[in-house]
């Protein structure tokens, strides 16, 4: 992971929150926490990849004991100058082998970021660092979507799935590899455009439970979003849960 640090560093960390503004309302929030305080019940939680502290400074918040690691002292340094921020303990590292202290009701890994790990291996390896952080009958949450290929027309690579007047985003897929880009241009109030382009691998929900099988977990719960719709064909994300063994 240690390529992502250019993405998450610097000015994309003091902006992130602003470029990001939509998921951190109140209405994408708040089932967030309300699933993730229900699984850590009277014990704590761990949040891989961190951030800012969308999920986690809200969860604090309802009482839950947290806990973080992230690969970015910037988006750490956003995080702790937030009201509440210097109560949670982060770990600055890769989620696919750093450990942080103690042990877990539930550790989760939201907003698409197990992508941000670009090869099966990592992966795997994050499946096993949260299995090793968990307590027996412990939670591993993850939210990701589904690739979008139904989308991609013969010989095409590329689909677009935000665009407005100053603002323009389109994935990249490799189908033989599941290698894929989100690609964000952006225009300045002068003219000039801002090209930023962040690498991912796409991954299945069968391939997940697959790895989650691997690092000692069976797959729980499976939905559509946080408010528990069911998750089928149609779906474009999943919400999927995976416990240790008591």
């Amino acid at each position: 992971m240690i390529e992502l640090t250019d993405h998450f560093s610097g000015d994309a960390a003091a902006t992130y929150d602003q470029s990001s503004a939509e998921m951190f309302a109140p209405e994408k929030v708040d089932p967030v926490v309300d699933v993730l305080a229900d699984l850590a019940g009277n014990g704590r939680a761990l949040e891989f990849a961190s951030g800012t502290g969308r999920i986690a400074l809200p969860l604090a918040a309802r009482g839950v004991p947290v806990s973080g690691i992230d690969l970015s002292p910037d988006m750490t340094a956003q995080l702790r100058a937030k009201p509440g921020g210097q109560d949670i303990a982060i770990t600055i590292g890769d989620i696919t082998s750093t450990r942080a202290e103690g042990t877990f009701s539930v550790v989760y890994l939201v907003f698409n970021t197990i992508g941000n790990l670009t090869s099966q291996d990592a992966q795997v390896a994050c499946f096993e660092n949260a299995a090793a952080h968990l307590e027996p009958g412990g939670c591993f949450v993850i939210e990701t979507g589904i690739p979008r290929l139904r989308e991609l027309p013969p010989g095409q690579e590329a689909v677009p799935y935000a665009i407005g007047p100053r603002r323009f985003a389109f994935d990249r897929y490799d189908c033989a590899t599941q290698q894929m880009s989100s690609n964000y241009i952006t225009l300045n109030d002068d003219g000039t455009a801002r090209q930023k382009s962040i690498p991912f691998r796409y991954t299945w929900p069968a391939e997940l439970d697959l790895m989650a099988r691997i690092a000692g977990m069976t797959l729980r719960t499976r939905w559509q979003d946080w408010h528990a719709t069911p998750f089928t064909h149609e779906s474009r994300t999943h919400i999927s849960t995976w416990q240790k063994p008591a």
